[in-house]
């Protein structure tokens, strides 16, 4: 009810509405007028704050630098998170992390022009079984069933290191093949 009041009338007054600008000197001569009254007035003029923008872009700046810090800081702290939910599962870590970072070592030595396709193979499959193992620490984190986690966390390891043996025997018997034929080959 009262819309249909309103619509009527803006109806009622259409084309009354004074939508000129005042002229020149208007609000001079509305003060004078105002202090003829006895009252005091004065002109009110709007002060540009020039501090507004660089606090803006100052405090958009922290923001950022706080969020990218605590992403950082997020990473950095899950090996710490998981040795403080199992300090068994980081010794292992340490354990298993070095004989692997050895062999991989080793089959990096071992790469030859007929190896090199296995060993590319191989590390594309340890990549894949790294970022599982780092699925496996989030779960972890996040309170899943410890017991069955920390098992898949050491049979992941478990898969990296017999993959590795099983890439060296290879290469060995690669390198035996090779040696045979080349001494079985006459001129």
């Amino acid at each position: 009810m009262e819309k249909d009041n309103l619509e009527e009338l803006f109806k009622n007054m259409q084309g009354a509405f004074d939508t000129e600008e005042p002229a020149k000197g208007h609000q001079m001569r509305f003060l004078e007028k105002l202090n003829s009254t006895g009252e005091k007035a004065t002109t009110v003029t709007k002060k540009k704050s020039w501090l507004w923008k660089p606090l803006s872009i100052a405090a958009s700046i922290a923001i950022l630098l706080g969020l990218a810090y605590g992403q950082l800081n997020s990473n950095t702290s899950l090996e710490n998170q998981v040795a403080e939910i199992s300090p068994e599962v980081a010794k292992s870590q340490f354990y298993f992390a070095s004989l692997i970072e050895e062999q991989v070592k080793e089959l990096e030595a071992e790469e030859t022009p007929e190896t090199k396709k296995i060993i590319s193979d191989t590390m594309v499959q340890l990549k894949t079984l790294e970022t599982d193992y780092q699925n496996l620490e989030k779960e972890l984190i996040k309170g899943g069933n410890s017991k069955l986690i920390l098992s898949a966390m050491i049979t992941n390891f478990q898969t990296r290191i017999d993959l590795l043996n099983d890439v060296l025997s290879q290469i060995e018997t690669i390198k035996n093949l090779k040696n045979y034929n080349d001494e079985n080959f006459t001129i």
